[in-house]
């Protein structure tokens, strides 16, 4: 099962490149071929393909699932995944997210691991590889995070199944040399959907509500969730949408609960052009004592301070370019800027320049509609 899936092309056996082997100067290639497919534009799940398919010309894999992640909470988003069990994929995210081992917001963790590596040859130490993955013959998981000084951007988990070898100290190295790269190429796709025009035309509907149990299958949902869920992950056909983004909302939830994880089980996501949703995930009061509540996950429009925060994180500004466009977006002028600021009017200016700069906007009309939307 494949959602929404990247396919191998010919010389590939279940979806790998045979006979691929690591060598001297392996690193500079790939690291030439992510960066030339980084400088894509447009949908960023073609872009995660493009850089995907760069990977794989260098490192053998059987499987994979790319997860966009909130810069701020590390929650994920907008899956790009071809695996043999996303016909479990609530199970999947459950597991994957009340797993410690080789988490992708592990404090201090590098930014490429392997399963392998990370339980010294002792796989079954995962929660994840030994109540699902075991059972598809997966012998190992590289784990590479996308992160910058703005925040989280992705995380990938490429999987190889038997009779693959785990991966290879030196492809690890190789992978290590793509993590820059594509980072940048990440929080760039982000920022340009916040920066396109605004569509005063786009309908959009009021909060809807999702109701999962504690497995996260789905219980109910208000009226508009499935117009919502078919715009963040567009189905095949007439076949129903893939709640993937509520599935991992919620998982954080249960991370949380079980100490596996502090960050907060919230996560804004890109629906179309400048449209952005919150999602948000919360336990149900139980109908009685011996009742494990279900979790109820709400989907509305972005707050104008989350999308300001998200904003300037995408677009790269520094603290204090950040705190200029905060002052502006409460009304204040240059001049007052610069007294909070504790600046002189010239260097606000000069701030002002490079925010300009940064954004493609020309006037401040113009990008604090972009920061904040409508």
């Amino acid at each position: 099962m494949r959602y929404p899936a990247f396919s191998g092309g010919p010389g590939r056996r279940r979806g790998r490149i045979v006979g691929l082997v690591s060598s001297p100067g392996s690193a500079e290639r790939l690291r030439d071929r992510v960066e030339r497919a980084a400088t894509g534009s447009g949908d960023d799940r073609v872009l995660r393909r493009a850089m995907l398919e760069a990977m794989r010309t260098s490192v053998d894999f059987d499987a994979f699932a790319w997860l966009l992640t909130d810069p701020v909470t590390t929650v994920g988003s907008s899956p790009l995944a071809e695996a043999p069990c996303l016909s479990e994929l609530p199970r999947l995210i459950r597991l994957k997210y009340l797993t410690s081992v080789a988490r992708w917001t592990l404090p201090g963790r590098p930014p490429v691991m392997s399963l392998v590596n990370s339980t010294k040859g002792r796989p079954a130490e995962s929660l994840v590889w030994r109540e699902l993955m075991a059972a598809y013959d997966v012998v190992d998981v590289a784990s590479l995070v996308f992160a910058d000084r703005f925040g989280c951007w992705g995380f990938l988990d490429l999987w190889r199944q038997a009779p693959s070898e785990p991966f290879s100290a030196r492809e690890l190295a190789d992978l290590r040399t793509v993590v820059t790269p594509v980072t940048t190429a990440l929080r760039r796709s982000q920022a340009d959907t916040l920066l396109q025009r605004l569509d005063d035309a786009d309908e959009r509907p009021g909060p809807v509500v999702m109701v999962l149990s504690p497995d996260l299958d789905v219980r109910a949902q208000t009226p508009g969730t499935e117009r919502v869920l078919r715009l963040l992950m567009p189905p095949s056909g007439e076949a129903s949408p893939i709640p993937a983004a509520a599935y991992n909302v919620a998982a954080q939830l249960l991370a949380v609960e079980a100490g596996v994880d502090q960050h907060p089980p919230t996560a804004r996501v890109h629906v179309r052009a400048e449209w952005w949703v919150t999602l948000r995930a919360a336990r149900m009061v139980a109908s009685g004592e011996a009742t494990v509540a279900d979790i109820a996950v709400t989907i509305e429009q972005i707050s104008p301070a989350e999308r300001m925060e998200l904003f300037v994180r995408a677009v790269g500004l520094s603290a204090r370019e950040a705190e200029l466009v905060r002052l502006l977006w409460a009304g204040s002028s240059t001049r007052e800027a610069a007294a909070e600021m504790v600046l002189s009017p010239h260097t606000v200016g000069d701030h002002l320049k490079s925010v300009f700069a940064k954004t493609g906007c020309r006037s401040r009309g113009e990008l604090l509609a972009r920061a904040v939307g409508r």
